[in-house]
């Protein structure tokens, strides 16, 4: 039996196919996916109960990512390598959203300030002990309910950045994120930000069984151009570990990133 994930797919590839001689064919086609994809999503109570986790859910998450994480340490280091190249200059803040047990957190002390966003409380202690005593003051946390940033000072950070948090968003929650966003970064700041991408098998299983919601490289790049930003970076690491480099257009950033492939086979 087709899930929502495959409908949605089957869906996305037929409108590629828009266009050819096919097109009547097609559009009656693309219409019964559309009444199958509304009438599943309307319906399938599992379906609505997943599509926005709740606080309870992510603190169950973390704890078992706690016992058994879900980054290896070479993934780590690529991430981590990743990062260091927007290293260039201490002139900004940083932002990290979802940081959890705080994994990636450290690795952003080269920033002046380092601003913390998550769903939960009382995250903060585990993040503090990542770092020294004298980078202390420069860090500050802040909880939102949903995808608010507006605690963070308009204008003030050159990096925004998350992993292992934008896949359990749904394509709206992540498409107002990214409208905060805007408000937060500096003219020409970046967004490093891991995302799913269910056109690959790994993705789609994780989504068809209910732990990340359904997104596609197709739609994240639409999403990220409708709210004004340019495309950098779509590519990936690894099965499961789909990533989006973007900006906010501008001149303000004295730093500008340069592609390198950094891979894990």
């Amino acid at each position: 039996m087709l899930s929502i994930e495959e409908i949605k797919l089957l869906k996305e590839k037929l409108l590629k196919l828009k266009g050819t001689d096919w097109e009547k064919f097609l559009g009656e086609q693309i219409q019964i996916l559309t009444d199958i994809e509304l009438a599943v999503d309307a319906n399938n109570k599992d379906t609505i109960n997943r599509l926005d986790k709740t606080p309870e859910w992510f603190e169950k998450d973390l704890e078992q990512k706690r016992q058994q994480p879900v980054v290896s340490e070479e993934l780590y280091r690529t991430i981590q390598r990743k990062i260091f190249q927007f290293a260039k200059t201490n002139l900004y803040n940083s932002l990290e959203i979802g940081p959890g047990n705080g994994d990636f957190s450290k690795e952003f002390r080269t920033w002046r300030k380092n601003y913390f966003l998550d769903i939960l409380v009382g995250l903060e202690h585990k993040i503090r002990r990542r770092f020294k005593p004298p980078a202390q003051k420069h860090l500050t946390f802040y909880t939102t309910r949903k995808h608010e940033c507006f605690n963070i000072p308009q204008n003030s950070c050159n990096m925004v950045f998350s992993w292992d948090t934008f896949v359990f968003f749904t394509q709206n929650h992540i498409q107002h994120y990214l409208h905060d966003i805007k408000r937060v970064l500096i003219p020409g700041g970046y967004c490093f930000i891991q995302y799913a991408d269910c056109h690959f098998d790994f993705d789609l299983s994780m989504a068809k069984r209910g732990y990340w919601n359904y997104n596609t490289k197709t739609a994240m790049e639409k999403i990220i151009k409708e709210e004004g930003y340019e495309v950098v970076e779509m590519n990936q690491f690894m099965p499961g570990a789909n990533y989006a480099i973007f900006r906010k257009p501008g001149k303000q950033n004295p730093f500008v990133y340069k592609i390198s492939e950094l891979r894990l086979d």
